[in-house]
């Protein structure tokens, strides 16, 4: 039997293309949505095996769904699919472990491999991003963070909690928190629950 899959763009052409090619090949596709919410829901609903997931979708991202997922103890594998080549995406996927990264321009010719690497237990990433992203890999400039900042990164990416930080570095909490909220504005990391620590780690 082959895994079950649910599949999620909220481009409705991305998706049809998607969802053809699967059924063409006999894959396992269990259901189709259009926005986060509906995805996610389908995932607690079929507890599908692979979930092949858009990263930018409204309600919930890709990365959100997947951060959820962890959250709740559900082991369907995630697969993120996207347009854009984001350095800052890429290592928040790589730090939430996703059993693929697939840009979609290559979607169709890829998503067999990653399929199969899948099947196998093995994380599938585009080949293409990975290209690309040993040519970013020095592209984010640290020098307009602060010591304060530096030091509270280190620490958060030590999994330290805002209040342990503020005890080590003698200041408040609340302190802490306004520190992190510059950093995020600083190196434009997207604003969203656990996105300083996936992106420290």
């Amino acid at each position: 039997m082959k895994p079950s899959i649910i599949i999620a763009d909220d481009h409705p052409l991305v998706l049809k293309g998607l969802y053809d090619f699967l059924t063409e090949k006999n894959h396992n596709v269990v259901g189709s949505a259009t926005n986060g919410k509906e995805a996610y829901e389908l995932i607690i609903k079929h507890k599908p095996d692979i979930a092949i997931l858009d990263i930018r979708m409204p309600y919930k991202s890709g990365i959100e769904i997947t951060e959820a997922c962890i959250s709740n103890n559900i082991k369907t594998k995630i697969v993120l699919i996207t347009f854009e080549k984001s350095a800052q995406l890429y290592h928040q996927a790589k730090a939430l472990n996703v059993s693929g990264y697939i840009l979609k321009e290559f979607a169709l010719s890829e998503i067999e491999n990653c399929l199969t690497a899948i099947e196998n237990n093995n994380p599938f990433y585009s080949p293409e991003i990975e290209e690309f992203m040993l040519t970013q890999e020095d592209v984010i400039d640290m020098s307009i963070l602060t010591p304060t900042e530096k030091k509270i990164l280190k620490l958060i990416a030590q999994n330290k909690t805002a209040k342990e930080i503020g005890v080590i570095l003698f200041t408040s909490s609340r302190t802490v928190e306004k520190h992190k909220s510059h950093i995020i504005n600083k190196l434009n990391i997207e604003s969203h629950q656990n996105s300083l620590l996936i992106w420290a780690k």
